[in-house]
């Protein structure tokens, strides 16, 4: 699964790297994003716009938002047939933006060992968009929330050391091929595990899994 990511880099580089749109105004670096709060994503091929959304999916069927806390990651093995994906992936798919995103090795309780977290990022040290899904979903106060799910996948060679799984990474060339209109066996095709020679990671401090913990400090 993916719990936790990293956007550090300013909307210039960003731009820059993708070819976007419009950014929203209130921009700071984050070094510890984690699920139920906003980030950056990308949902339209034209305009490339940036907004934010909730992190953790709530289908537009779901009675209450609280079906996002367990929504998070979609496995790309079963996002075309399962009632909470199907429909999002048809429909709704989008580019969530980041620049390293986090996995924590097992614990090994009898060795009184605890599970150690470790960064992954590009080895050039560049942006990459995690494959998304959208929802938008209606309060029955009328609130509208969007929000989406991050797309995981088999994990690599590299990150495999660590966790069994990982999200799906395009690189700002590939990461378009996700919002067009093509067949689900075409799209599914792009849902593979990230090349382990671009790669690179290193372990970092436990600060990170404290969501409020969010600066320089927990990539250290």
């Amino acid at each position: 699964m993916c719990g936790r990511f990293i956007l550090t880099l300013d909307p210039v580089e960003l731009q820059g790297a993708f070819d976007l749109g419009e950014f929203p105004l209130e921009w700071t670096p984050r070094y510890n994003i984690a699920p139920g709060q906003p980030i950056a994503v990308v949902d339209d091929l034209q305009t490339r716009k940036v907004g934010y959304m909730r992190w953790g999916l709530v289908p537009y069927w779901a009675k209450d938002r609280s079906i996002g806390n367990r929504l998070i990651n979609a496995r790309a093995e079963t996002i075309a047939e399962k009632p909470s994906f199907r429909s999002a992936f048809t429909h709704r798919r989008c580019l969530i933006l980041a620049n390293g995103f986090y996995e924590w090795s097992k614990a090994d309780k009898a060795g009184g060992r605890a599970a150690i977290p470790h960064l992954f990022e590009l080895r050039n040290g560049g942006p990459f968009a995690m494959a998304g899904l959208w929802e938008s979903w209606r309060s029955p106060e009328g609130e509208m929330v969007k929000s989406c799910t991050i797309v995981t996948t088999n994990a690599n060679e590299i990150v495999g050391r660590v966790h069994e799984r990982m999200p799906v990474l395009f690189s700002p060339v590939s990461a378009w091929d996700w919002l067009e209109n093509r067949s689900p066996g075409d799209l599914l095709k792009l849902l593979q595990p990230y090349p382990p020679e671009m790669m690179v990671s290193h372990p970092v401090s436990q600060a990170v899994n404290n969501p409020k913990q969010d600066d320089p400090s927990v990539v250290l």
